[in-house]
């Protein structure tokens, strides 16, 4: 049986499914058999970029709509039904709110490799998506399920495994394949990204792989500007050491494919750079070789499609000087003024003050000392709320679930 067939008799069964699958959005055209036309369903990815992606490899016979812009989103989807959106959890939840994506109607929420979602996602969008969609049936695309053992187990419980994990006989995760290079490129950007690594690479016999079979001829340098499998990179390896073109993102997956990976110096980028200290290159060199600019390369990945990656980083740097130059002098933190927030749970329903703690913190992202005093009544709770952040509570707790029972907020009358 195939995974796209097991996958598919699990559905059928109401069982969540995780699919196992590489990165890239190329790498999973076989999920459009899952998503039968004229049943709604959502795709849940990185970014709006992402979202393009999965609007252009979708089937004629799907009208798949891609979140790239709420004020264009907002009027198409109450003019024109659609069968799929696709977009960021953010925006999403947003044209929920304005009730224009219709949650209770979708019957299949695709999740794109959410071990990849940024840590600057705003507080419980994604969690009031799944919330609101909970009768829907759910396929997970990963690459990596032992890092989503939390995330499944609260939104894909149960869920049934389909296609190759990356471990041994052992159950430990397989090591890396041998080297490789790598650029860091929007997919919109790939055919200009080939160009550039072959002449930086000074490449006479270039072998540039699409994606699909491996060819059998060889090169001076096999550029991949598709995500490859693990089989695939064993393939392609045989040819040369591949160079990767590389969505943020994808740079953790890559990470386990090759070993060292270490990226292509553009001249270009390199002239742009000249003027900074060496102890700063340094420094910038160490977290990029230590793995850990992962989330900040996944948030910053839209300014990379408009300005040159050395550019972005210049006007970081630059951020960080006027930042240091213009640092005000502390000042004394004025007390808080607080506001009654009126929340619709209680002792009825089981619910102690560290509940309603960890759902303002969590899910409406206050800080702790945003709080002030929480009364528990018999069926609903008063909580104190630092006056700045009243709207921003009410907003956010709508519609999460505390002990079961779904949230209503609003200001004590």
């Amino acid at each position: 049986m195939t995974d796209v067939s097991a996958a598919r008799a699990a559905l059928d069964r109401g069982r969540p499914v995780v699919l196992v699958i590489p990165p890239a959005v190329e790498q999973a055209d076989a999920i459009w058999e899952l998503v039968p036309p004229a049943i709604p369903a959502l795709v849940v990815c990185l970014d709006h970029t992402t979202a393009a992606e999965w609007a252009a490899r979708a089937p004629v016979s799907l009208r798949v709509h891609a979140v790239t812009s709420l004020g264009r989103a907002v009027p198409l989807l109450k003019e024109t039904p659609v069968d799929v959106v696709a977009g960021a959890p953010q925006d999403l939840a947003a044209l929920a709110a304005k009730s224009v994506l219709k949650l209770d109607a979708i019957r299949t929420v695709v999740l794109a490799w959410p071990e990849g979602f940024p840590g600057t996602e705003p507080a419980g969008a994604l969690d009031t998506l799944l919330a609101e969609t909970r009768n829907a049936l759910r396929l997970v695309l990963s690459w990596n399920p032992a890092a989503l053992r939390d995330f499944l187990e609260r939104h894909a419980h149960r869920a049934e495994v389909v296609g190759t994990l990356p471990v041994d006989a052992n159950g430990k995760p397989l090591g890396p394949l041998g080297p490789a290079r790598y650029l860091v490129t929007p997919v919109g950007r790939r055919a200009a990204a080939v160009r550039e690594a072959v002449d930086a690479l000074r490449a006479t016999r270039p072998v540039v792989w699409h994606g699909g079979d491996v060819p059998g001829t060889t090169g001076d340098v096999v550029l991949c500007s598709a995500l490859p499998t693990r089989a695939q990179f064993a393939a392609l390896a045989k040819l040369g050491r591949p160079v990767l073109l590389l969505t943020p993102a994808q740079l953790p997956y890559a990470r386990t494919l090759a070993a060292p990976l270490t990226v292509v110096p553009l001249a270009d980028a390199a002239d742009r750079a000249l003027g900074r200290l060496e102890s700063l290159r340094a420094r910038v060199g160490g977290l990029i070789e230590r793995g850990e600019v992962d989330t900040e390369l996944a948030a910053l990945t839209p300014l990379f499609e408009r300005y040159d990656a050395a550019e972005v980083a210049a006007a970081l740097l630059a951020l960080r000087r006027e930042g240091d130059s213009e640092k005000p002098e502390p000042q004394a933190a004025a007390a808080p003024s607080w506001v009654k927030v009126f929340v619709g749970v209680g002792k009825k329903d089981g619910a102690a003050a560290k509940d309603l703690v960890g759902a303002l913190i969590r899910e409406a992202g206050l800080a702790r000392e945003d709080l002030g005093r929480i009364e528990l009544r018999e069926t609903f709770s008063l909580v104190d709320v630092a006056s700045h952040a009243v709207d921003q509570a009410i907003q956010r707790l709508a519609g999460t679930t505390i002990r079961g029972r779904r949230v209503q907020a609003r200001r004590e009358r």
